[in-house]
């Protein structure tokens, strides 16, 4: 390829550009034609390349390398487009570096490389610029482009005068573009970008976006220089005049206001008696706060800490009641029943009797809701004259809840139990932790991962709040949590606490409840006086069978509620008399019975059988539907059932095809008939293994034809092989027959051990059958 160049500098005219050039590599910057760029050569490779250069025609192509990090490029480590430069001048110094002065001649693009070492040469190609005068439109975009550098020199420092006048002598576009260019200081992927624009005209156009940013980042720049100068100005005024409003003061003989404040807070942090690491902590904050102008905002985050820190009650703690004689009749006044935990909370004060230091228990109350697991623990501290806060933990997601927010986060709060801390105004208060099985977890974490140091032991004499970050003992707070279920809760918090379950209540536990607790209680709080308005037990027992079917007594008190503001109502205009209320006056002031017995309306139907489940409201009778219709042999599941019972269903139907003449049923009856099975009140989601035996039982009263006993439930897990397996929840279930009226209920033979659970009272009124197989239940059912 031909070309003719005018010398430089003492540089002998090229007639022309070879095609094989070697090529120097050029890190953090990029050479542009027809000027003149310093480069500094470090490595081997480029100092020979140097070397044989400067021995021949002193030719190179300069191209920009990718990544500076690299050491020795290779290249697919270099751009594709760089430019022919020759070797002005070369300077060698001591260390082993290189200084040369290159002056760019062409843009070539770099087609082949045909060898890498001892350095890299390839073969290039010129890449030629459109020529000819500048039409209109270029001359614009070039006064343009001269115009925003000057401004742009005007504000950066790196742009001498001397350069504005070279750029503004510059006539040719390309040249102009090349040149501005050359002096901005930018990345070299943007320099390289402008390097392979081609045509004079686009390459000043992006130049002008290039330009109008970096005047946009000096002006702001400039913006906050200005304000952040304004600042520090207006702080040092304040300073001085504060402290010559001191010295004023001083002269006259008046007290510093704020010295009073600060000393009546060393005063209360010294009297508050808090922990030695509490109270270092409070007087590096009184420090910080002693050196800060009272109009910072930081005065007000080390202000609220101290506020925080005094107001917990470090050195109040109440005395123990330990009269066992008086706890356990206080426990009897505020609930019926529940023998279990009351024994267990009168052990725990007869331990702490004989031994004071010792470590109070983490207590869970489980069981449905209403049966007073909340208000138990009111009556525990009750009983034991402590201090009682609760606080419900249903639906909390964020971690800081509990442990607290960092005081770096604006309106920053210590967790939920120093809250309660300062709350109680005791150290050893009794914590009510509300509802612990409906605790979350988001990106904000995992509350129940922080009650693992707060329920633990042997841990919580050293919880650290992330607001306070100073060590609290929880060791003397008595911890009791709350919950419907256990299964919801991570087996590490299970396992520290120690789990007393609250059974549902019989028709019998609620009508001496509702005489004893809920009917004086509905009375004071509507204003009636006992004397003169009264329950007979007939008319709480029709609440109780008619208008309530739960585990606990909370809807039940609602209903007595209801009555007795009607009657309230009476005596408000004029009608009220002395009356006690019967069972027939239960019909006219609630309505007509809302529940009646599904027991007796399941009589007489083959395919039908009781089932028992527990849920998180206690135990319930469910009824398993079996129905024949003509089909290709298959078995539908219908009742929101979850994939344990579907398997259950499954395995039903499998044992009942597998031993059919054994069982005395037809072995053709799935030729040519599908099975619906269904377990009512769709809308309710079911699922586990325990309704196995019941399945079974409901598919041979359908292939037999015989309907089965409603007054008869039974419970258990099937296997193919016909085993009943055991299963859990036996008390509540036993309790929920107990409710519906149920007379015999067949259990697996696993689960005789836990009767011992079910009070003698329910028990007396219903006949148990044990079995270990499907063979057992058959002869049991269809004798």
């Amino acid at each position: 390829m031909a070309d003719k160049e005018n010398g430089v500098n003492g540089i002998p005219v090229i007639a022309r550009l070879p095609d094989e050039l070697p090529v120097l590599v050029v890190k953090g910057g990029v050479v542009f034609p027809g000027l003149v760029a310093p480069l500094i050569v470090t490595t081997e490779r480029s100092a020979r390349l140097v070397d044989d250069a400067l021995a021949g025609d002193r030719l190179v192509c300069a191209v920009s390398q990718r990544d500076n990090d690299k050491e020795e490029a290779e290249p697919e480590d270099l751009y594709e487009i760089g430019t022919v430069s020759v070797i002005l001048k070369m300077l060698r110094f001591p260390d082993g570096t290189i200084r040369l002065l290159l002056q760019g001649l062409r843009k070539a693009r770099v087609s082949e490389y045909l060898q890498t070492t001892p350095y890299l040469k390839a073969r290039v190609g010129t890449l030629d610029e459109p020529e000819g005068k500048p039409d209109v439109a270029t001359e614009a975009l070039m006064r343009n482009v001269v115009g925003m550098f000057r401004k742009l020199a005007e504000m950066a420092p790196y742009l001498s005068d001397e350069v504005v006048t070279v750029v503004m002598n510059t006539d040719s576009p390309g040249r102009l573009a090349d040149t501005v260019a050359s002096y901005l200081q930018l990345d070299v992927s943007r320099k390289q970008e402008l390097l392979e624009i081609l045509d004079p005209r686009e390459r000043l156009t992006r130049l002008g976006q290039v330009l109008t940013r970096e005047i946009e980042i000096f002006e702001l720049g400039a913006k906050i220089r200005d304000r952040v100068k304004g600042e520090l100005d207006k702080s040092q005024r304040e300073y001085f005049l504060r402290e010559q409003l001191k010295a004023i003061k001083e002269e006259l003989g008046e007290q510093d206001e704020r010295q009073v404040e600060l000393d009546e807070l060393e005063k209360r942090v010294e009297e508050s008696g808090m922990s030695e690491a509490a109270a270092e902590a409070a007087k590096r904050e009184l420090d910080r706060l002693g050196r800060m102008p009272p109009a910072s905002m930081e005065y007000t985050v080390s202000r609220n800490y101290l506020d925080w820190l005094l107001a917990l009650p470090w050195k109040r703690v109440t005395e123990d009641r330990l009269d066992i004689r008086r706890a356990r009749r206080v426990l009897n006044e505020d609930h019926y029943d529940l023998k279990q935990v009351k024994e267990r909370i009168i052990e725990f004060l007869a331990v702490r009797r004989l031994k004071s230091d010792s470590r109070g228990p983490i207590l869970c109350f489980v069981g449905p809701p209403g049966v007073g697991k909340t208000s138990l623990g009111k009556s525990i501290a009750r009983a034991m004259g402590r201090e009682f806060y609760r606080f419900s933990l249903g639906g909390m997601r964020d971690e800081a809840e509990i442990r607290g927010h960092r005081r770096t986060y604006v309106g920053a709060l210590p967790g939920r139990i120093v809250q309660g801390l300062r709350n109680a105004g005791s150290m050893n208060p009794v914590f009510m932790l509300d509802e612990i099985d409906k605790l979350g977890a988001d990106f904000r974490g995992d509350p129940s991962s922080a009650l693992l140091e707060v329920l633990d032991p042997e841990q919580n004499s050293s919880f650290s709040d992330h607001y306070l970050e100073v060590p609290l003992d929880l060791s003397r707070v008595l911890f009791i949590t709350t919950a419907n279920v256990t299964d919801t809760i991570i087996p590490a918090l299970r396992d520290r606490m120690e789990v007393l379950e609250l059974p549902g209540y019989t028709e019998e536990d609620k009508l001496e409840i509702a005489r004893s607790y809920l009917v004086p209680r509905q009375l004071r709080e509507n204003g009636l006086v006992v004397g003169k308005v009264g329950f007979g037990d007939d008319a709480i027992r029709r609440i109780i069978r008619g208008h309530t079917r739960e585990a606990g007594v909370r809807n039940l008190e609602r209903e007595i509620g209801s009555i007795c503001r009607k009657v309230a109502r009476g005596f408000a205009e004029g009608r009220g008399r002395k009356r006690r209320i019967a069972a027939r006056d239960v019909g006219r002031l609630l309505g007509e019975d809302r529940f009646t017995s599904e027991v007796a309306a399941r009589a007489g139907v083959p395919g039908v059988s009781t089932g028992l489940a527990v849920t998180a409201f206690g135990g319930e009778i469910l009824f398993v539907e079996s129905s024949l219709m003509k089909g290709r042999g298959g078995l539908t599941l219908t009742g929101s059932l979850g994939e344990v019972m579907r398997e259950s269903a499954q395995a039903a139907l499998s044992y009942v095809r597998a031993h059919a003449r054994e069982l005395v049923v037809d072995p053709e009856f799935f030729e040519g008939n599908e099975v619906h099975v269904h377990v009512p009140a769709g809308a309710t989601p079911k699922d586990g293994p325990s309704a196995g035996v019941a399945i079974v039982a409901s598919l041979l009263s359908l292939l037999r034809g015989r309907a089965l006993d409603p007054r008869v439930a039974m419970t258990g897990e099937i296997t193919l092989t016909g085993r009943v397996l055991g299963v859990g929840g036996i008390k509540e279930k036993v309790l929920a027959a107990n409710r519906a009226g149920i007379r015999t209920i067949i259990l697996p033979a696993e689960n005789r051990k836990d009767l011992k659970e079910v009070p003698p009272r329910v028990r007396k009124g219903l006949r148990f059958s044990y079995v270990r197989s499907l063979r057992e239940v058959a002869r049991l059912l269809f004798p």
